[in-house]
């Protein structure tokens, strides 16, 4: 009988260590789309069950797209769950080739979910909102060097930086907004999400861009993926606090900004929102379920085809 193959690749910004399970076949190639290429072809052969990455830092972007382009089962997981995989297999060490192995034992014995990845035009538009983000810092850190800054000559600079960086956001939301103009699926699904009072145009790139999953789960499913279903933490007679963890950060952080509003704006949240806190529930905890329900309430409407209603579940 066949044995299923597994394959682990860490990704560094020039080489590629793959790692291939159960028979411990190594291979180390340039992180080049040439190399990528002749990687792939090689793993079309072997017809492999599961293929794992880590996410670092985007160097596994081209890697991981080239891949899934060509029909293989790729996945790139949180570092921190290889991490805590590693440190409960005892597994200390690190190098390349160690932690190709790894990922490779983790796609064997965890079998993480695939995760959807796009065509060409999805993977560009969430290169742009990650763009998008990127000049936001940078724009917040300058914002606080303005306020401690005492030199002329200084505030000058810090004031000529904010205002190049505040023209590279209103070009780069421009093209954004064509992007989404552009595709009759994400201009249907920016419109019925637009509807949602609290629901702004941020939250909406930032859905598009790292959520393409949405409207295709079951409520459980997407709550879990997003990160924003409370986990139990409790031992015997102790009740603990539960928390929200794991998930999308970047979905999550949208969320959290569009459920703030729409504590305010939105009738349906903003009575479940006082409710809780009537309730005795701190705000943060009744923000965070608020958080939670908005995102049952997007998903319900993208997978009906329905725009926003005061009676959505």
């Amino acid at each position: 009988m066949t044995q299923d193959t597994f394959v682990g690749i860490d990704v560094s910004k020039d080489t590629l260590d793959v790692h291939l399970l159960p028979t411990h076949r190594r291979h180390q190639c340039s992180n080049s789309p040439a190399d990528i290429q002749t990687l792939a072809a090689q793993l079309l052969a072997l017809t492999p069950s599961l293929i794992v990455l880590e996410a670092t830092g985007g160097y596994q972007a081209q890697l991981a797209a080239i891949l899934y382009d060509r029909g293989l089962p790729v996945t790139v997981v949180n570092p921190r769950q290889v991490r805590d995989f590693a440190r409960a297999s005892g597994q200390l060490a690190k190098t390349d080739r160690i932690d190709a192995e790894l990922l490779a034992k983790f796609a064997q014995r965890m079998q993480p979910p695939l995760r959807e990845l796009g065509d060409e035009n999805d993977r560009t538009i969430k290169a742009w909102v990650n763009r998008r983000r990127q000049l936001l810092d940078m724009h917040t850190a300058e914002s606080n060097r303005l306020g401690q800054a005492r030199d002329k000559v200084v505030l000058a600079s810090i004031r000529s930086i904010l205002q190049l960086i505040e023209a590279q956001l209103k070009d780069t939301d421009h093209t954004i907004d064509q992007f989404i103009r552009q595709s009759p699926l994400w201009l249907e699904k920016a419109t019925l999400l637009d509807s949602v009072p609290g629901v702004g145009p941020a939250t909406i790139r930032s859905l598009l861009a790292h959520l393409p999953e949405l409207g295709r789960l079951n409520r459980r499913q997407i709550s879990a993926l997003v990160g924003v279903a409370p986990m139990n933490d409790d031992s015997g007679k102790r009740g603990g606090y539960r928390a929200i963890r794991g998930g999308r950060t970047d979905v999550r952080n949208a969320l959290y900004m569009a459920a703030l509003v729409a504590t305010r704006y939105n009738p349906r949240i903003r009575s479940h929102y006082q409710r809780l806190v009537a309730s005795g529930k701190k705000k943060l905890v009744a923000l965070i379920a608020c958080m939670h329900k908005l995102l049952i309430i997007l998903n319900a409407m993208i997978k009906t085809n329905q725009p926003w209603r005061c009676q959505m579940p």
